[in-house]
């Protein structure tokens, strides 16, 4: 049985561009996917389509139950989203804004003024809550449109890059609002350029890239494919670097990759914190000085070079420009 979201071949074309180039998706009830990918991959595309902002050229899509092309109107009242970017009045008060949604969702007045507060106190904005929208910073626009998403708790969410922009703290907390969401039943795509936010979150990870889906899987599992763990080796002169390359050779499960201005290497390895103690002591028999070494998990570049192989620098909206 199709999950709370459900595509199936769907295609988007703008031009000889190909932003969607067959995806499937299935996200089960009260789970969250996590939609990587770089800038340009279609992952916004991916959204505007399911959430009946866009038409696609052809595929399926399902939503809540709801066939997304049949019953564009009815997906919407099944639905909350917070697009890439700040959707806010900005010649309202914050608490105008949150009032204003609920209204629109035909919630009564006092329903409707009674999560607004509620909102703008879970997002840190009753301070600033009658003040207009417009002398809210970056961060705080895009706390208010999130509270915004939230105002009629919607069995469905999708989230495309929610935390851009938001300090730690704010994202922490965003995070812990998402959560909460999901132990109570909301089902969740969140579009994300961030591994660890998706590792946080997400119960499966779909990769795209160029319109199509290259990898799924856990966050571990993706992980795994770039090949496992790191050492990290920062050299104290620069004149040991060709020394240290040559260690960590006899050690590495692939080719060692040099940083000259920042005079680190790095090797992929197996074996964990016992090699590492090893690879110390060769450096050390050899009378090569380090500043740092370390032993890593891949990191987000890693996962995207391995996986597309390049970083690409469109986004969504300039592609279909």
């Amino acid at each position: 049985m199709p999950g709370a979201i459900y595509a199936e071949g769907l295609v988007k074309t703008f031009g000889e561009v190909r932003a969607l180039d067959g995806v499937d998706l299935d996200v089960p009830e009260g789970t969250v996917l996590g939609l990587l990918g770089p800038n340009g991959a279609g992952k916004t595309t991916a959204v505007r389509v399911l959430t009946t902002l866009l038409r696609p050229d052809s595929g399926t899509a399902v939503v809540a139950g709801i066939d997304v092309l049949k019953h564009p109107n009815e997906v919407r009242r099944a639905i909350g989203l917070s697009g890439q970017f700040a959707a806010v009045d900005e010649y309202l008060t914050g608490r105008e804004n949150l009032r204003m949604v609920g209204r629109l969702y035909q919630m009564t007045g006092k329903a409707a003024k009674a999560r607004a507060d509620e909102l703008l106190e879970r997002f840190n904005l009753a301070d600033a809550a009658d003040r207009t929208a417009k002398t809210y910073s970056g961060g705080m626009r895009r706390r208010l449109d999130l509270a915004a998403a939230l105002v009629v708790r919607p069995p469905v969410m999708f989230m495309d890059e929610p935390t851009t922009g938001l300090d730690p703290r704010n994202r922490q907390q965003l995070w812990d609002v998402i959560q909460e969401l999901v132990a109570g039943g909301t089902t969740l795509l969140l579009t994300t350029q961030y591994l660890e936010e998706a590792d946080h979150l997400a119960h499966d990870i779909c990769v795209v890239d160029q319109g199509k889906v290259i990898a799924r899987g856990t966050s571990d599992q993706l992980k795994a494919q770039t090949g496992g763990e790191r050492v990290e080796v920062v050299v104290h002169e620069r004149e040991h670097m060709n020394g240290a390359r040559a260690v960590l050779a006899g050690f590495g499960k692939g080719e060692t990759t040099v940083e000259q201005h920042t005079r680190k290497l790095t090797v992929p390895v197996s074996g964990g914190a016992k090699l590492l103690a090893e690879v110390i002591r060769e450096l050390d028999s050899r009378g090569i000085d380090i500043d740092d070494i370390a032993l890593r998990r891949p990191t987000l570049d890693d996962v995207f070079i391995s996986l597309t192989g390049h970083a690409a620098a469109l986004n969504d909206e300039e592609v279909q420009k």
